[in-house]
């Protein structure tokens, strides 16, 4: 039924949470797991670093950073006995939501699984809520996992 999931992580320990369902669900169908990745750039920027500083210092960390946790990701895949691909993108300032729905369309995946904080109240107000608008706007199914 599900023969490609697409996993958006971020290293958190929700997102963990939802590869550990991503890998039962994948040897269960007999399926495959796109990791998938969305660098934030804003969230790496003071806004007071010179260009070169970021283009030469900053950007290579975040970049490899964030390939450091589809690496492991995708290693703990491989282990399972999971076939894997890996994804990484620099947002270009547009929403993660929007980013995850179209990477699961493009990719052709039956399901998006991912983590949710699950905030509430002003704190949801406040930041937003990622995986509810990937549940809202996606062509896919998407199964939300909550620490």
């Amino acid at each position: 039924m599900y023969k490609k999931i697409l996993v958006p992580l971020d290293g958190s320990d929700t997102s963990n949470l939802a590869l550990d369902h991503a890998i039962a669900l994948a040897r269960l169908s007999g399926g495959s797991v796109v990791l998938f990745h969305v660098i934030e750039e804003l969230a790496y920027s003071n806004g007071f670093e010179r260009p070169k500083i970021y283009i030469e210092q900053v950007r290579p960390r975040f970049i490899a950073t964030s390939q450091t946790i589809l690496d492991e990701a995708s290693a703990r895949l491989r282990q399972e006995g999971v076939n894997v691909e890996t994804l990484l993108l620099e947002s270009g300032g547009k929403r993660a939501s929007e980013l995850i729905a179209e990477q699961a369309k493009a990719s052709g995946c039956d399901i998006v699984i991912l983590g949710t904080h699950g905030r509430r109240g002003v704190e949801r107000f406040l930041m937003g809520s990622d995986a509810e608008q990937v549940a809202r706007i996606a062509s896919v199914p998407v199964m939300l996992v909550r620490g």
